[in-house]
């Protein structure tokens, strides 16, 4: 295990995949998702705070869900949402956390559910061969996450969890492609980073 734990961070491996991920145009692609990244969370934090300052009282609506729904109508629907393509934003979720009086383990939560989320479209993924037509619609539909996930495997999940690739998408596609489960599920992990980081930002404004 040692040996095996040397040889992948040994100058020559480091070298080696330096040269394929040149070669493959990982580093544009991280270079352009980084900022992608950076302008959708800016573009976020400034919209919620126009709209809070000169159309909607965002502290009011959000107290409303509080008192209107409870934490299990939320969760539920956060739930379907990550397992689904990721329907509906998961900033309006943490947004919604912040209000609550234990704020921090709503988060945890809501990132623990993401992380399920992705895990059910993975096995969802694994089991598309069984309706060949809509696996077919589904490649179509996901081909560059697939050719992605095949290029760069892991390190593609560690982007689909922490970056505005979707990660519902990506967890369908390494199921699609029975990319090793192991390792999807260590990758995934950084789910939980993404849900921290994020929070930190929105609870500071809500």
């Amino acid at each position: 295990m040692i040996k095996n734990l040397l040889y992948n961070f040994s100058p020559r491996r480091l070298s080696i995949l330096n040269r394929y991920y040149k070669i493959t145009q990982f580093y544009s692609f991280l270079k352009s998702t980084a900022y992608k990244g950076g302008t959708v969370t800016a573009i976020f934090v400034l919209l919620l705070v126009s709209l809070e300052i000169f159309l909607l009282d965002f502290n009011l609506l959000l107290n409303n869900l509080v008192t209107m729904y409870s934490p299990k109508v939320i969760y539920s629907v956060f739930l379907l949402s990550e397992t689904a393509l990721g329907l509906l934003p998961p900033e309006m979720f943490i947004a919604w956390a912040a209000k609550l009086n234990t704020p921090w383990i709503a988060l945890f939560v809501l990132a623990s559910l993401s992380y399920i989320g992705g895990v059910i479209a993975y096995f969802l993924g694994t089991r598309l061969f069984l309706v060949p037509f809509i696996k077919t619609h589904i490649e179509t539909k996901i081909q560059k996450h697939i050719i992605n996930l095949r290029k760069w495997g892991g390190i593609f999940v560690f982007l689909g969890a922490v970056s505005p690739i979707p990660h519902s998408i990506v967890s369908l596609a390494s199921g699609l492609i029975k990319y090793n489960f192991k390792n999807y599920l260590l990758w995934a992990l950084f789910r939980y980073m993404r849900f921290i980081i994020y929070a930190l930002i929105i609870f500071g404004i809500f």
